[in-house]
């Protein structure tokens, strides 16, 4: 629906007192049993690195096990989902760096 309030869903991220919400994360989509965020991309993706704040955003979610980023396929010329997917294979296969995520799916469209 777009990125104006009240179209994006809270997804909490730290508790306080009484279980109170201190701090979350918006996300385009939820799984009914809150493992599975979805953030979809329109553009900026790459350019302004938002893959990577959706996928440090999904990490500190609570309950949240895995991440589906969709991105544009081609954008002012250049192939979004070419460029995130080389990042994450990098990330994967290099096991520098451990994601408390079961696993990222990653979409062109």
């Amino acid at each position: 629906k777009g990125k104006a309030k009240g179209s994006k869903i809270p997804v909490p991220v730290l508790f306080g007192l009484n279980n109170r919400i201190d701090q979350h994360f918006d996300a385009d989509a939820l799984s009914t049993d809150g493992k599975i965020v979805l953030e979809v991309e329109a553009g900026r993706a790459v350019d302004n690195y938002q893959f990577l704040k959706d996928i440090f955003q999904a990490c500190m979610m609570y309950g949240v096990e895995y991440l589906v980023l969709a991105v544009r396929n081609d954008y002012r010329k250049h192939d979004d989902f070419k460029k995130i997917y080389s990042f994450l294979e990098t990330l994967y296969i290099s096991n520098r760096l451990h994601l408390p995520l079961k696993g990222i799916l990653l979409i062109g469209y």
